[in-house]
């Protein structure tokens, strides 16, 4: 098992469908400690009953938009747990007139609000775990992220600008962190069914274009990318920092 008494937090996990959901399925059957960070205390009932399956697990609900917030999570963590071996990123969010509407119609506070949630809680919270020394030697950290930051893909809009400033955010936090041994990446999913992907407009025809386009002509599972999180957490992936690794079965090198 290659996360095997590794230490795993897995921010934003939301029900069974999520990506992050996929992503602590394979980083427990690979061995690993599980914790997580929902938000709304009024969901913590629902979150443990989610996590009841992974033995030990506990939950800690966190908005990573506000430091004070990501300050407790990670005082409670390292009182509960000592130092983690990895975080996984998948947290974003955009007002849904944003999705809907062309992009130029995109509002200030919508651009700043998809941003400050979707890109900037990866740098307050790789902030906040070194200074606060929660990471172990070696820790990896894995954001999840996107086709849309690269392409225009119709309905995406500020999301696409926000997985944009996450991607390059990745690049300068594994410069930054590199020194401790601490690795940064991506995983770039293709399209899955998520409550946060209802908010896409025409969705399911997506779906049916990957299914058409890509090399493997088939979608991409929260299973399969949930292993390839797994193995980026991990040391055998211990030569990785600061890249953005698709898991969309081919769909992004496709020209037409």
């Amino acid at each position: 098992m290659i996360l095997k008494d590794k230490v795993i937090l897995i921010m934003g996990i939301r029900n069974k469908w999520s990506i992050a959901y996929g992503a602590a399925k394979a980083a427990s059957e690979q061995g690993a400690k599980l914790c997580f960070t929902f938000m709304g205390e009024d969901n913590r009932s629902k979150i443990e009953e989610l996590i009841s399956e992974f033995e030990g697990a506990k939950a800690y609900t966190c908005d990573a938009s506000i430091d004070d917030d990501i300050e407790n999570l990670f005082k409670n963590i390292k009182s509960d747990f000592g130092k983690i071996d990895g975080i996984v990123h998948c947290i974003a969010h955009a007002f849904t007139e944003e999705l809907h509407n062309d992009f130029i119609e995109t509002s200030k506070e919508g651009f700043a609000h998809a941003n400050d949630v979707s890109a900037y809680t990866l740098v307050s919270i790789a902030r906040y775990a070194r200074n606060l020394e929660v990471l172990n030697e070696n820790a990896s950290l894995v954001a999840l992220t996107y086709h849309g930051s690269t392409k225009v893909l119709p309905g995406y809009n500020v999301m696409g600008v926000a997985k944009a400033a996450l991607e390059c955010s990745i690049r300068y936090l594994a410069d930054n962190l590199g020194p401790a041994g601490i690795r940064v990446n991506a995983i770039s999913a293709g399209p899955i069914k998520t409550l946060s992907s209802k908010g896409i407009k025409d969705f399911n025809s997506i779906l049916d274009i990957v299914e058409e386009k890509a090399p493997l002509k088939r979608n991409v599972t929260k299973e399969e990318v949930g292993n390839a999180v797994a193995f980026m957490l991990s040391s055998m992936s211990g030569a990785i920092t600061g890249q953005v690794v698709y898991a969309d079965n081919g769909y992004n090198i496709m020209g037409v």
